[in-house]
């Protein structure tokens, strides 16, 4: 089971890091962000899988690719910020954490307008 590998990467790191936080704290953040890369490496490859499942969902339904590739796009978003988010917060860098927080949902929004620019131009259709 991969995930028995990630929690034992994670107790691993948070081990190291409590350890270097007493000595060393300037490089506790370089282990924490090096094992989230390690962790996020780990489970990259079964993106991929989801992604080609989803396409072909997408294929044989007749969903519009083009949909499908912003909603792919603002996971992608999602996940990526969130991640920085965190970094950033355990670095203690609050402030920066909900600037990128902010920049995210702005971003989330601009990408789906096209989604919602369809969605209602077809309720609108049906409507009498």
């Amino acid at each position: 089971m991969e995930i028995i590998q990630i929690i034992g990467v994670a107790f691993v790191a948070t081990f190291i890091v409590i350890l270097l936080k007493q000595y060393k704290p300037e490089y506790a953040i370089h282990i924490s962000i090096l094992a989230g890369i390690l962790i996020f490496t780990m489970v990259i490859f079964k993106l991929s899988a989801i992604i080609e499942l989803v396409q072909s969902l997408s294929n044989k339904l007749g969903v519009n690719t083009q949909f499908f590739a912003i909603l792919l796009k603002i996971t992608g978003i999602a996940y990526l910020s969130e991640f920085a988010v965190n970094i950033c917060k355990d670095s203690g860098e609050t402030a920066i954490a909900s600037k990128v927080e902010l920049a995210s949902k702005i971003l989330i929004i601009s990408m789906s307008i096209p989604i919602l620019a369809t969605l209602l131009d077809t309720i609108s259709n049906i409507l009498p």
